[in-house]
């Protein structure tokens, strides 16, 4: 298993802690094309509605982001005036953030979002655009909600964003299925351990210099699971919405943003 050195890092990165529990799957390679590669995902109509609800969410304290990677929501949620800080495993993302307009503000401690702990305590703590699959083993998971919480302070937020498992929507007998498709690209999952909860998105990027595949594993978990896991780490479900617009969650709700809040009153500025 591939994980940092110990020992200090680029100041300008923060400070590195020992890990010991998941693998840098966003190198040099995949941090070079990430925010291409993701374009979508930085629209104003994707970012917008998200850091809208979070700086609410976090009511003018402090926040913390696990797996901040490119700073996609961090720097503009900085950019409202909430102070933002970050945990992330792989150096080569954290070096784009902190090379972008904002971004030398965010405070970056390099580690496991499952061990590592940032200094402070939070209003709010989030994890988003799937991330916490990247954990591929349960106690793990478990692990990242307990650590979340030991962040917050009391009255504090955990939220997370991620898609609700497609299984049923998988043909019989087959074990992957097609999540997205656009002119260059084409995005699957295939399933490959049903007990387990594992699986592997695969990438197709075609650009002027070929076709470019990655494949990253996940562990995809239902949302009753990740209530379990706040409940052990000693935080209550507050909210659940199918997306960042609030809208209602239900039956054919594709993904959640949760929201799991640390029993306590918030400390007074």
């Amino acid at each position: 298993m591939k994980v940092p050195a110990p020992g200090r890092a680029d100041p300008a990165l923060g400070t590195r802690q020992d890990v010991g529990v998941s693998e840098d799957h966003f190198g040099e390679e995949v941090a070079a094309v990430y925010d291409a590669d993701h374009e979508d995902m930085f629209a104003p109509e994707v970012v917008g509605p998200a850091v809208e609800l979070l700086a609410g969410l976090a009511g003018g304290g402090e926040a913390l982001e696990l797996a901040i990677g490119t700073g996609r929501l961090a720097i503009p949620l900085a950019a409202r005036g909430i102070p933002v800080s970050g945990i992330d495993l792989s150096a080569a993302m954290v070096e784009r953030l902190v090379a972008k307009p904002g971004g030398e503000r965010i405070a970056v401690t390099l580690g496991d979002m499952t061990t590592t702990r940032a200094p402070g305590r939070f209003a709010l703590v989030y994890l988003v655009f799937n991330t916490i699959g990247n954990l591929t083993g349960q106690d793990e998971q478990v692990a990242c909600f307990a650590n979340a919480a030991a962040h917050l302070e009391p009255g504090g937020r955990f939220v997370v964003e991620v898609g609700v498992p497609d299984l049923r929507r998988l043909p019989p007998g087959e074990d992957a299925r097609v999540f997205a498709h656009a002119p260059g690209y084409v995005g699957y999952d295939r399933y490959v351990d049903l007990v387990g909860q594992l699986a592997v998105s695969h990438h197709f990027v075609a650009g002027s210099a070929g076709l470019r595949e990655s494949a990253t594993p996940f562990r995809y978990v239902w949302p009753s699971e990740l209530d379990l896991m706040a409940r052990l780490a000693g935080l209550d479900l507050e909210d659940r919405w199918s997306d960042w617009q609030r809208s209602p969650f239900g039956a054919e709700s594709r993904s959640h943003v949760s929201v799991w809040v640390k029993p306590g009153s918030p400390a007074q500025k």
